[in-house]
């Protein structure tokens, strides 16, 4: 167990910010955190995967020269090729399966199907792999689970989170075009909780004037402004990876020149423009026997527009802009194109936003850090445009942004090309040569190789990812819920909070998500060592009885080394080695049950369970 300690101790170390400002630049100090943390997410993916693969077994894939097998490849092996930059050898095939499922279903591979992928001969076998995987149930399951994390479908959404949840998987399985979900989720109007799933997007954002309406008709239970300018940020940085939440309350020149120069050139003139598509946007709360049902909302397009002395309650007091208007006129804030008089604002912003670079940009660039271990633009959400274009290169002390902008917009355009088909995208990244590299480089790794993706870069399991990976592993039933139905694995549920205690316990230890705020990426931490060791999910699935994998294995199985092999099949994807071999045979020779138990124990302990390399 001294590994995993280990592990955690340095990730957890990795992760820490260290801090960078001068305390006599206060504004800087107040920005930063806000926009661009300090310390490089690809510097702490290598420093953690440097680590993990030391304590992995050594791999069994041979050097050999990479294909190039797409547009992906010609940027990330020409570049690497160009600048004399070595990169790590293929993974071997185990190490590629594990990946494969993880990243695709979410779920570590089930034994039968990974020994027929292990010894199947078909030279085309990682592709139709990669094909069946995406076409999955699972993988519907993964990324419903992914999408509601980011687009926080929790508590705020009220009775309408189940109707989400099914919009979410419909749009998945049917593999929609990605720029019409989203103009689903800028569009949406009507009674969102019954009839409007994409509403449910815009109506979680809302701003509470008050706890009782002045107002006939209660309409002035929801603070429009505030929730316009909430929403604005959200669909800010998710869909166009940029942050607006400075330019809401200031101008950016004299604030944000040492943080991001393409914000500090705007004004809070131009956000309250940008805000302006959603002016007329209402939020109408329903108001039910005397009292409010603040889950319960009607989103239409009857307001009287965009107020920009309207009160404030979450910031900074609004001010008119030069012209002395309090009505602002819209203009999207990358191009400065105002909507046609007679569309609807919605509509226009919903045109104009899918319709620009920007915005498969942004997502590109998210599924890239999703597979990748991190994005060619880090924070995913805090691009710089100023700092894009390489044939415009920011003023010195600034560098370029991207990692590598050529393949960045490459991605983009195939996206959108693609009429921006996610399991395109999806498919484009994994099929590549650059993702199924190992994480095992041979030779002396440099941090300079980090933004050239030279290895394969681990990441920790989602704490939705690690739960069901033990549940497989273990053949435990499931989630037990608080609905009196059949279990079910975490990745299936639309609420995560209605697992029983254990489980929700266990999510929150290993940062699942509540849904209120934005997604973040939780370090390990001893914490979660000492979790995993003593979790009943973990101590209970192992035990032989109770329909376990363990009970059945020992059923079933005769020889020892027959055993041994399905057991580390069954949980780390793998063949043992003759070392582990050795050991787990003795382990069983002084006491077969218990020997089988403490060494699926000991793996799910590991850092190659609790990885993904």
């Amino acid at each position: 167990m001294r590994a995993i300690f280990l592990i955690g101790g340095l990730a957890a170390t990795a992760f820490c910010q260290d801090p960078v400002f001068d305390p006599n630049e206060k504004l800087e100090k107040a920005h930063r955190p806000l926009i661009q943390p300090p310390r490089a997410r690809s510097k702490t993916a290598a420093e953690v995967t440097a680590e993990v693969a030391r304590r992995l077994p050594a791999s069994t894939a041979a050097t050999q020269e990479l294909a190039v097998r797409s547009f992906v490849d010609r940027h990330i092996l020409g570049r690497m090729k160009r600048d004399g930059v070595p990169h790590a050898p293929l993974a071997s095939d185990e190490e590629f399966a594990r990946r494969a499922w993880l990243d695709a279903t979410g779920r570590i591979p089930p034994a039968g199907e990974l020994a027929a992928f292990l010894e199947s001969k078909d030279p085309n076998k990682r592709d139709k792999l990669i094909d069946r995987l995406v076409g999955s149930d699972a993988f519907i399951d993964k990324w419903t689970f992914y999408f509601e994390d980011l687009w926080r479908a929790g508590q705020r959404m009220g009775p309408g989170l189940n109707l989400f949840h099914f919009w979410v998987r419909e749009w998945l399985k049917l593999d929609r075009p990605y720029n019409e979900v989203v103009s689903d989720l800028l569009t949406g109007a009507g009674k969102t909780s019954f009839s409007v799933p994409g509403g449910l997007y815009y109506a979680r954002d809302f701003v509470k004037a008050k706890d009782d309406p002045d107002a006939v008709d209660a309409h002035d239970l929801v603070n429009q402004p505030d929730t316009v300018d909430e929403f604005t940020i959200t669909y800010g940085k998710v869909f166009l990876g940029i942050n607006f939440a400075c330019i809401s309350c200031h101008d950016g020149r004299y604030h944000l020149e040492k943080v991001n120069l393409f914000l500090a050139g705007k004004t809070r003139q131009q956000f309250f423009q940008q805000a302006a598509f959603f002016g007329k946007t209402r939020q109408i709360m329903n108001w039910e026997n005397g009292s409010q049902a603040n889950t319960e909302y009607t989103v239409d397009d009857l307001g009287p527009g965009y107020d920009t002395k309207a009160e404030s309650i979450v910031r900074v007091p609004r001010t008119t802009g030069k012209d002395g208007r309090r009505m602002i006129e819209p203009r999207f804030i990358l191009t400065g194109e105002a909507p046609g008089e007679s569309e609807n604002r919605r509509d226009e912003l919903a045109r104009m936003l899918t319709g620009h670079i920007q915005f498969a940009r942004a997502f590109a660039n998210r599924i890239w850090a999703e597979f990748m271990g991190f994005g060619i633009v880090e924070p995913v959400d805090e691009f710089d445009l100023a700092r894009y274009d390489p044939a415009n290169p920011p003023p010195a002390p600034w560098s370029l942004q991207p990692s590598n902008p050529e393949l960045l917009d490459a991605l983009a355009r195939d996206f959108a090309a693609n009429h921006y088909s996610f399991r395109h995208l999806v498919k484009a990244v994994m099929k590549s040569s650059a993702y199924q590299l190992s994480s095992q480089f041979r030779g002396e790794w440099k941090d300079d190789y980090a933004p050239y993706y030279a290895r394969k870069f681990v990441r920790m399991l989602s704490a939705a990812e690690l739960h069901d990976a033990i549940a497989l592993a273990t053949s435990s039933p499931g989630v037990p819920t608080t609905r009196e139905d059949k279990p079910e694995m975490v990745m299936q549920m639309a609420e995560p909070k209605k697992a029983g205690q254990e489980v929700q316990n266990f999510l929150r230890v290993f940062g699942q998500s509540n849904r209120d705020e934005m997604p973040k990426k939780t370090p390990p931490s001893s914490l979660q060592a000492m979790l995993l060791m003593q979790s009943k999910l973990v101590t209970d699935g192992v035990k032989a009885g109770g329909g376990t994998a363990i009970e059945q294995l020992l059923k079933e199985t005769a020889d020892d080394r027959d055993l041994v092999e399905k057991i580390y099949l069954a949980t780390v994807s793998r063949r043992p080695s003759e070392a582990e071999l050795g050991v787990a045979l003795r382990t069983l020779g002084a006491d077969r049950r218990r020997g089988a138990e403490n060494l699926q124990w000991a793996l799910i302990n590991s850092p190659e369970f609790i990885f993904n390399y």
